[in-house]
């Protein structure tokens, strides 16, 4: 089923890439000559999706206007001026702006290159792998030899079928968590209405043996500090990608 609701999380304060975003928000920094937040656009519209709620907080004039001008897929805003909700909490009062049923959910500031010309996408395999039946969420992830600018922890470990845990030696594959999920909306009808962490519904799923990912295919970027900024500038001019 082709999947055309998503929530892109995008209004942290990026302290840690500061003094940049002492004037800009983080998901608007460029890297490879394109704002960190339209590789996560263009990667749902690419699939299909024709709504995405993005929250805003930090610099939330700028988001507004640079949203503004995105063509690819209509982009409504959830405003947390007021108040920063953190990942789930941002994600709960999201959801109120999009139709209830099954979605994706992005992080701003993280995206992929090298996927194989001519073979579904990250999200789409992400998408097709996802079965409610069996799971609350399907997560993308990654090992960490195919990643740039992390810090080298490992958030879980991923078994032959899929089903991940916290990683622990022993505990399935390393990888770490590519910033993209899909879920059914409805796994969030009784979530608190104030700000919490995601992490929790993960440690929810993974205790009720429901938490379940796939790997990427290709080259994960993250971009966190100047350094990791540096490093993923490189790595986009030796792939060519986009340049």
């Amino acid at each position: 089923m082709t999947i055309k609701d998503a929530m892109v999380l995008a209004a942290g304060l990026g302290t840690r890439l500061r003094p940049i975003t002492d004037r800009m928000p983080k998901p608007l920094v460029p890297v490879g000559g394109k704002a960190m937040i339209d590789y996560a656009l263009d990667s749902l519209a690419d699939v299909g999706v024709s709504r995405a709620v993005v929250n805003v907080h930090h610099f939330a004039d700028q988001m507004e206007g640079h949203l503004a001008g995105y063509r690819r897929l209509e982009v409504t805003i959830s405003d947390e001026r007021a108040q920063l909700m953190n990942s789930g909490g941002g994600l709960v009062k999201g959801l109120k702006l999009l139709n209830p049923g099954r979605i994706f959910v992005m992080n701003a500031d993280l995206f992929w290159i090298g996927e194989t010309a001519g073979e579904k996408t990250n999200l789409q395999r992400l998408a097709e792998f996802f079965d409610p039946e069996r799971m609350d969420m399907a997560l993308l992830c990654v090992p960490i030899e195919n990643t740039t600018g992390h810090n080298g922890k490992k958030d879980f470990g991923l078994a032959p079928d899929g089903q991940l845990t916290r990683y622990d030696e022993g505990s399935g594959e390393a990888v770490v968590y590519a910033g993209a999920i899909v879920l059914q909306t409805s796994l969030f009808d009784d979530a608190p209405q104030d700000a919490f962490n995601l992490n929790i519904y993960f440690d929810r799923a993974i205790a009720a043996g429901r938490l379940y990912g796939i790997r990427l295919v290709g080259h994960w970027l993250t971009v966190g500090t100047p350094e990791a900024l540096s490093e993923a500038e490189t790595v986009l001019r030796r792939s060519g990608f986009g340049l």
